[in-house]
């Protein structure tokens, strides 16, 4: 809808003598909307579409069964109504978001020219891919047909473009943490092992205020890391997590549980990020550094479970953990 369909729908609605509540899917129309409508002094709420009940045998779709469908269920209190950000947040998420997206092109186009290559017959064996000796390698790769050569130039192209917009996106994101209204959180979460600047404004961005959650299991569950269940009478089952939520904090929180899996000594960067930090803040990154570690390491070693099932198990938990510094007030 542009502002001209939403100019229309206020002041038909403002015409209504009765009292007015608006409620909407959100997706990719963002939250104009929302904030048109509270702005006209109309009630509006924005519901969580992955939420909303569905029968299992109703399969037609149309405008104006969802439009009916969602005011009863609006009506009836069977919505999830999700927190709508204010203006500024919503750049701030835009920015660390499209950040996560310059990453997974830069990704992409890595293996697009590590594949191109490999066709053609030239494997790297003298070490990691991707550092400076990896890319003199590179650049000394040379094709007699003018094709191959024209695609090998523009793959590095591509991959040198999506490496300087990745800077672009750091260097703003590391001038965003140093704004006193991010600064202390961004701190408070880099205590943290695993948690650096991009991590912690991630988590900011996402959450901005986490006292918003009464308990640790309502965040956790807000990132989808818990495990579904399907249980009768005496029977439980558990099975996969539910992936039931906020797919940018996920990323990042299993991203940092990596790191648990190394011995529990705190380096010279984990002090100096923790230099200074209320004995509080510490005092809970300190333990989990030995609880998660722990759990890492007996799921791995104990219960033969693999790295990447341990390490979803530790980004649960270190949501908790998450959860109770952002608790703490001055």
């Amino acid at each position: 809808m542009d502002s001209k369909g939403i100019k229309k729908l206020i002041e038909r609605l403002g015409r209504e003598t009765v009292e007015i509540r608006c409620v909407y899917e959100a997706g990719p129309c963002g939250y104009e909307l929302y904030r048109k409508l509270r702005k006209a002094g109309i009630h509006c709420d924005v519901i969580a579409p992955s939420l909303t009940p569905r029968k299992p045998g109703d399969r037609v779709k149309t405008n104006r069964r969802d439009a009916q469908n969602l005011a009863r269920l609006y009506r009836a209190g069977e919505l999830t109504i999700i927190d709508v950000p204010d203006e500024k947040q919503e750049a701030l998420r835009d920015l660390t978001r499209a950040r996560e997206d310059v990453r997974e092109d830069l990704t992409r186009r890595q293996h697009r020219l590590n594949r191109f290559l490999a066709r053609q017959g030239c494997h790297y064996r003298e070490g990691d891919k991707w550092t400076q000796k990896h890319w003199a390698w590179i650049r000394k790769v040379h094709f007699e047909d003018s094709n191959a050569q024209t695609v090998l130039e523009e793959s590095i192209r591509a991959v040198e473009q999506s490496q300087e917009q990745m800077k672009t996106f750091d260097s703003k994101i590391e001038e965003n943490a140093q704004k006193p209204e991010y600064a202390k959180k961004v701190e408070r979460y880099q205590t943290l092992r695993g948690v650096k600047t991009t991590t912690a404004m991630t988590i900011v961005a996402e959450v901005w205020d986490m006292r918003r959650y009464g308990k640790a299991p309502q965040f956790m569950g807000s990132t989808g890391l818990v495990s579904s269940e399907h249980s009768t009478g005496d029977h439980e089952r558990r099975g996969k997590i539910t992936k039931a939520g906020n797919a940018h904090l996920r990323r990042v929180l299993v991203e940092a549980a990596w790191h648990y899996r190394h011995r529990p000594i705190a380096g010279q960067a984990i002090k100096k990020r923790r230099k200074g930090q209320p004995e509080a803040v510490v005092s809970i990154a300190e333990r989990a550094d030995q609880r998660l570690n722990r759990k890492f390491r007996r799921l791995v070693d104990r219960y033969n479970k693999k790295s990447g099932i341990a390490a979803v198990a530790v980004a649960r938990e270190l949501a908790g953990f998450i959860w109770a510094i952002g608790q703490i007030q001055d």
